[in-house]
C-alpha cells in the first residue's frame, strides 16, 4: 500500500477517515480499498477515547468495506468475540426463531445522504432494537446495516417484525429519504457456541432475509409451521411457493406475512429460481 504523504493526507476530507478524536486528529484513512484493508488490520491498535468513539469508527469502517466489496470476516470474528463474551450465555437454546433485517439499497442511501447516513442508521437500529426488546427478543448481532435477533417463541418474533415495519413506515427520514427494511424469519435448533449461534438454521434465516424486499416480512417453511396459535385480526400468511436459495440444498417454501395496515404487493422473492407456482 503506498503511504499517504502529509500533503495528500491534508487534502482528504474528514469523511475519508474512520476516526477523528476530540482534538481533531484524523486516524485510520479509508479513502481507497488498500487503506480500508489496512484500517481493518490496524483497528485494534488504535487507542479510542471511549466506547462510543470506537463504535462510530467501527461503523464508518464497515460502511467503507461494504462500499469496496470487502467482506471483513476476520475483523468481524475478532470484534464479535470481544463484544459477545458474557452475553452469549444469556441467549436461548433449543428450538428458537431467528429474525434478520437488512436495509434495502443501503449503499445508494449512503451515497445520497453522506454524513446524514450515520444518524439514519442509528435511528433504524434503535427502532429495531426497541421492537425486539418489547417482544421479549434477544439481540444477537448488529453489523453495518444488518440486525440479527432471536426469540424463544415465533409469535414474539412476528410481533417484533410487524412492529419494526410499522415504526419505520411512520418515520420522516433525512432529506426525505425512503427507508425500507427487509425481514426474514426462520425457526430451527442451532448450536450455541462461545461466539454465538452456528448451524444451517442461521444460514437459512440469512438467505430468507436476503430473498425478501424492503417492507416485506418473509417466513421459511419451518417458521410458518411453528405457528400453532391463532393469528391476530388483520394478520395472515400467504404462500409464495418454493424457491432455491443460495447455499441451501433443498428448495425452501416461503411465506409472506400480510397485515391490513402494511404494504402487501412485492416482486417475487430474490432467489436462484422458483420450483412451483404458489398454492
Amino acid at each position: 500500500m503506498p503511504p499517504l504523504s502529509a500533503t495528500a493526507r491534508a487534502r482528504l476530507p474528514d469523511s475519508a477517515f474512520a476516526y477523528i478524536d476530540a482534538q481533531g486528529r484524523r486516524r485510520l484513512p479509508i479513502n481507497d480499498i488498500s487503506h480500508v484493508r489496512n484500517a481493518l488490520a490496524r483497528f485494534d491498535q488504535v487507542d479510542f477515547e471511549d466506547d462510543a468513539a470506537r463504535e462510530r469508527a467501527r461503523e464508518r469502517l464497515l460502511r467503507a468495506a461494504k462500499k469496496h466489496g470487502i467482506v471483513p470476516l476476520g475483523f468481524f470474528d475478532g470484534q464479535l468475540r470481544k463484544a459477545r463474551g458474557a452475553n452469549v450465555r444469556s441467549l436461548p437454546r433449543g428450538m428458537v426463531t431467528f429474525l434478520l433485517t437488512d436495509i434495502e439499497g443501503s449503499t445508494k442511501l449512503l451515497e445520497r445522504l453522506g454524513d446524514d447516513y450515520t444518524g439514519l442508521l442509528r435511528d433504524v437500529r434503535a427502532t429495531i432494537r426497541a421492537s425486539v426488546r418489547t417482544a421479549s427478543g434477544y439481540e444477537v448481532d448488529a453489523r453495518a446495516d444488518e440486525f440479527f435477533a432471536v426469540f424463544r417463541r415465533s409469535t414474539h418474533a412476528l410481533d417484533a417484525a410487524l412492529a419494526i415495519q410499522r415504526a419505520l413506515r411512520e418515520k420522516i427520514w433525512p432529506q426525505r429519504a425512503e427507508v425500507r427494511v427487509r425481514i426474514g424469519m426462520h425457526t430451527g435448533r442451532p448450536t450455541l457456541t462461545d461466539t454465538g449461534y452456528v448451524g444451517i438454521a442461521v444460514h437459512i434465516a440469512a438467505r430468507v432475509c436476503w430473498a425478501s424486499h424492503g417492507g416485506q416480512i418473509l417466513l421459511s417453511s419451518a417458521a410458518h409451521a411453528s405457528f400453532a396459535e391463532r393469528l391476530a385480526e388483520g394478520i395472515a400468511f400467504r404462500s409464495l411457493g418454493r424457491f432455491s436459495l443460495h447455499g441451501v440444498a433443498e428448495p425452501e417454501a416461503l411465506w409472506q406475512v400480510n397485515a391490513a395496515d402494511l404494504r402487501a404487493k412485492f416482486p417475487r422473492p430474490r432467489s436462484l429460481g422458483q420450483h412451483r407456482s404458489p398454492s
